[in-house]
């Protein structure tokens, strides 16, 4: 097989390493893409598609103006450090950078999220204006590439159509209260129902799936190489990074140098096993992360010398999940980030105690699980609700009215009893507790207080509820059966441990110096926030900045043509 040759060659297609390949591309190099399955798109295509930037340029334009150290403060306050590292200033520095280059120069536009507050309250939190997403994208713009997209998970989404958060969602909500969100969801589900007659997919693109579609779209205007099916087995060295060997024999050697971009290790058992105490034997842990996110960009790097950091307080972006029962027999992960902090939910342990602020984050959430389930005990929840929450905003993978709660409880995702003690006794929790915290919940809920979790007391929680509901958009007692559950069990977003990097997203070796033409972003780098979750946004942020400062570098190493004449020591990483 003849080899290939470039500048610049990505390993990996989602946002993160999209984002080095059109930077580098719009500084002329000559760039390839090659991803491991057979669609583009990787975790950044299922996600939310949000990005964690203070101090944005749309933030300032619509009059946000922050205190020039108040990022600063908070990240220190959330990341627990006295200083920010080169790489933390980096990102304060340049993510704002990142967000002008791509608005002005490729087809990513972004939309604010003026109103999105951050996770946590103190020093230096902002109540909103730090996050942004992509604009809704028309995916006939991809031409053909659009079936090379990968869809939006289809357990989160509607029959494959992505909802919006904000105004869109809130009209599914409120589609059977109002005609203005029905006549809104009906044009949608018009829409959609046309494009798969006459696409086999959705068009109308919102959240990750639109992200990435934009920076596909940007890729092909740069005249950027896409390949699919592709997996890396080995980098090629000779003093430097000269390219990558490929499971199918083809070799793409480059003149400037290589990025990871393979997306973590959520499905690497052996590294699950070694970095996530609650999964020891490296299963029982239950990412939302693609299948295809296996460890390879981890252990290519392992195999020149890189090393994994293992310092971060947590090595995942924790979610609780629940397990959905495909036709096919498989199983897939439901990520529970919006339906726990909606009002007429609580969330308990087989003990029948309530453990945390079911409207705190995902990651606060898990970590709470985790730091009460007893040791030698299996970490588990179970999401409760009554069933006018569950009609009206559904629960998991159980969507609302007017999908039938019996088809669910028949699949075995779902169960209900008519009175809590027969739930409790279908789902093996103690009911006489569970009687008990519902009805010290349901006491204080009334008067939308949480004595004991303070529920919905923070402006994150309120903005996870649902705004219509008084006086607390986050609290309603569980009032009338039938009561309904589903499981909840550890998961992840992705990964938080990877590649130790410098400030411009080389990897470093063992004695911490920089290896010659390797980068790492996304997920493959070691996370800046520590293993923290400060706020919505800080995977996909630091990830797109990260690849815009490696193309930068990139475009400033020196082409090292003659070294392709030479002998070329391909490095294999262990595929176990």
């Amino acid at each position: 097989m003849q080899p290939l040759e470039c500048d610049v060659l990505v390993l990996g297609s989602g946002a993160s390493g999209l984002a080095a390949a059109v930077t580098a591309a719009h500084h002329g190099l000559k760039v390839i893409v090659a991803e491991k399955a057979s669609q583009f798109g990787g975790t950044s295509a299922w996600s939310g598609g949000w990005l964690w930037i203070p101090r944005n340029p749309l933030a300032i334009a619509e009059g946000t103006v922050e205190a020039d150290d108040a990022p600063e403060r908070y990240l220190r306050a959330q990341t627990h450090v006295a200083e920010l590292d080169p790489r933390q200033q980096a990102f304060l520095r340049h993510g704002p950078e990142m967000v002008a280059f791509f608005q002005r120069h490729t087809a990513v536009q972004f939309q604010s999220g003026t109103k999105m507050p951050d996770m946590h309250e103190g020093d230096g939190s902002a109540r909103g204006g730090r996050s942004l997403c992509a604009q809704p994208f028309d995916g006939r713009l991809l031409g053909h590439w659009i079936h090379r997209l990968r869809p939006p998970l289809d357990i989160v989404s509607l029959a494959g159509m992505g909802i919006a958060g904000g105004a869109d969602m809130a009209a599914f909500f409120n589609a059977s209260r109002s005609p203005k969100a029905a006549w809104h969801v009906g044009k949608r589900l018009l829409r959609h129902g046309r494009d798969l007659l006459l696409h086999r997919r959705g068009l109308q693109l919102v959240n990750g799936n639109a992200l990435v579609a934009r920076l596909l779209r940007s890729a092909l205007d740069l005249g950027v190489t896409l390949l699919h099916d592709r997996q890396a087995t080995g980098l090629l060295r000779d003093g430097r990074i000269t390219g990558v060997q490929f499971s199918d024999g083809q070799v793409i050697r480059t003149r400037r140098g290589v990025v990871l971009a393979c997306g973590g290790f959520p499905h690497d058992r052996q590294r699950i096993a070694q970095l996530i105490p609650h999964a020891p034997e490296g299963d029982r842990h239950y990412s939302a992360a693609p299948p295809q996110n296996s460890g390879d960009g981890l252990r290519l790097g392992e195999g020149v010398g890189a090393q994994v950091a293992t310092t971060a307080a947590h090595a995942g972006a924790w979610a609780p999940v629940s397990l959905v029962p495909r036709s096919d027999g498989s199983l897939g992960h439901f990520p529970h980030l919006i339906d726990r902090a909606k009002p007429g939910f609580i969330a308990v342990r087989r003990d029948g105690r309530r453990f945390v602020n079911e409207a705190d984050s995902y990651h606060a959430f898990m970590n709470a699980l985790f730091s009460s389930t007893p040791p030698g005990e299996e970490p588990e929840a179970w999401l409760i609700c009554d069933h006018v929450a569950q009609r009206r905003y559904g629960i998991g993978w159980a969507k609302p009215f007017p999908f039938p709660a019996g088809f669910y409880e028949r699949r075995g995702y779902l169960f209900s009893g008519p009175t809590l003690a027969q739930l409790a006794a279908r789902c093996g929790i103690d009911a006489t507790h569970l009687q008990r915290t519902v009805a010290r919940f349901n006491h204080h809920a009334a008067h939308g207080t949480d004595p004991d979790f303070q529920r919905g007391a923070s402006l994150y929680n309120r903005a996870q509820g649902d705004p219509l509901h008084v006086p607390n958009p986050s609290l309603r007692p569980l009032l009338h059966g039938p009561f309904h559950a589903v499981k909840l069990l550890p998961g992840s977003l992705g990964t938080f441990a990877g590649l130790h990097t410098d400030a411009s997203a080389q990897v470093m070796d063992s004695l911490q110096r920089p290896i010659p033409g390797l980068f790492a972003v996304g997920n493959d780098m070691h996370s800046i926030m520590g293993g923290h979750y400060p706020s919505g946004g800080i995977t996909l942020g630091p990830g797109m900045t990260f690849g815009y400062l490696a193309g930068m570098a990139l475009c400033n190493q020196p082409e090292d043509a003659a070294s392709l004449l030479f002998d070329h020591r391909t490095v294999a990483p262990s595929l176990n």
